[in-house]
């Protein structure tokens, strides 16, 4: 009597069982999602302590020198650093409709709204540049290089603690626009992933991460703006 095996499974029925973006470590796409998510969440919460040190290190000597912080703060440009919130603001929204767009399968449409988002991250640099050069054009540097200059400026000259506030500024600053112009390049990528048809409602995690990722590049400013321009 004759006996029949089951033929064994081939490299093509897994590559149909198993979806192309779905790494063959993982049984399914939501696991995929759910462990890259919390891989994203262990990075930010990294660069939240990061941030973190640089504001107490902030809130320390500004208890110690509360005057001088308050003059020193008050040669910053409230408007352009206002515009910028405005700007960081409208860029998360447009990052979500980005994600919401993607999950929908409206693959231009999430396209266009991360172009829009790589735009407005560019007027934040722009501004911040703007910002930087008014300031180095009177001698406003960080450390030994301080040597302010100029009406609004002369003033800080006897006050020991303002290169302090100048050095806060221009490092944690600094750093957050590190941390935006990193933004624009994976944005940039991403968006060129999805016009060339690499994300739908089934796969979209890059873009959710990214978003993840550019919600933390804006709350970091929202914290900033009002510490050193306001206060």
């Amino acid at each position: 009597m004759a006996t029949h095996t089951a033929p064994a499974p081939t490299d093509t029925d897994d590559d149909h069982a198993h979806p192309a973006h779905l790494e063959h470590h993982f049984v399914s796409s939501t696991q995929q999602f759910d462990s890259a998510k919390l891989g994203m969440w262990v990075f930010l919460i990294t660069e939240i302590l990061l941030f973190s040190g640089m504001f107490v290190a902030y809130a320390v000597f500004r208890q110690w020198n509360p005057e001088v912080f308050v003059a020193a703060s008050s040669t910053l440009d409230q408007l352009w650093g206002t515009i910028n919130t405005v700007v960081l603001l409208t860029s998360s929204l447009t990052v979500a409709l980005a994600i919401h767009s993607i999950k929908q399968d409206q693959v231009k449409t999430c396209v266009y709204y991360l172009l829009s988002t790589l735009g407005l991250a560019g007027i934040f640099m722009v501004i911040k540049y703007i910002e930087y050069t008014a300031k180095f054009e009177h001698g406003i540097y960080p450390g030994a290089a301080f040597d302010p200059h100029g009406v609004h400026y002369e003033h800080l000259a006897g006050m020991a603690a303002a290169p302090q506030f100048f050095s806060i500024y221009f490092v944690m600053t600094g750093i957050h626009g590190l941390h935006v112009i990193i933004g624009m390049l994976v944005i940039a990528a991403i968006a060129v992933m999805a016009w060339r048809g690499s994300f739908s409602s089934e796969w979209y995690t890059p873009v959710e991460l990214t978003g993840l990722y550019w919600h933390l590049v804006d709350i970091v400013w929202i914290f900033l703006f009002p510490l050193m321009y306001l206060i």
